[in-house]
């Protein structure tokens, strides 16, 4: 069996398989004794520059805080996007809903809008057990 060295190719009785630890992982590859040196040298001065260095994390995407104040009562975004598909309005699989197909939604089912009154109340009529609401707030 015939080894080459996997950096210039070349073949001789010094080349082998030399193994080397890098970044936690081992590596292996076929080098002659010339090509070996190269890279004891390279991986000593690779170590040098770690011992100097620090690591850098990646940025994690922060995450939303969550809406304070739902624009939404008794219903999902699941909803909203069902019934925009079946008016012919565009909403994304995921993510945003935007704002007009939110406000198309409420108009189109006023009891999903988290600010409205009562069910059955308007402001000034009498509730079912008689008793008009504290509209005094």
């Amino acid at each position: 069996m015939i080894l080459v060295d996997d950096l210039d190719h070349s073949e001789g009785d010094d080349v082998a398989r030399r193994e080397f630890p890098l970044l936690s992982r081992t590596f292996a590859i076929d080098l002659s004794d010339a090509n070996q040196q190269r890279l004891s040298e390279a991986l000593a001065f690779i170590e040098e520059v770690l011992e100097s260095s620090r690591e850098v994390k990646q940025a994690s995407r922060s995450k939303k805080a969550a809406d304070p104040s739902p624009r939404l009562q008794g219903y999902t975004l699941t909803d909203v996007r069902e019934w925009a598909r079946e008016q012919g309005l565009e909403v994304p699989a995921r993510g945003k809903v935007a704002d007009e197909v939110l406000e198309k939604f409420i108009a189109a089912h006023p009891d999903a809008s988290s600010t409205h009154s009562a069910p059955d109340e308007q402001p000034g009529e009498e509730a079912e057990n008689g008793t008009k609401p504290n509209t005094d707030t």
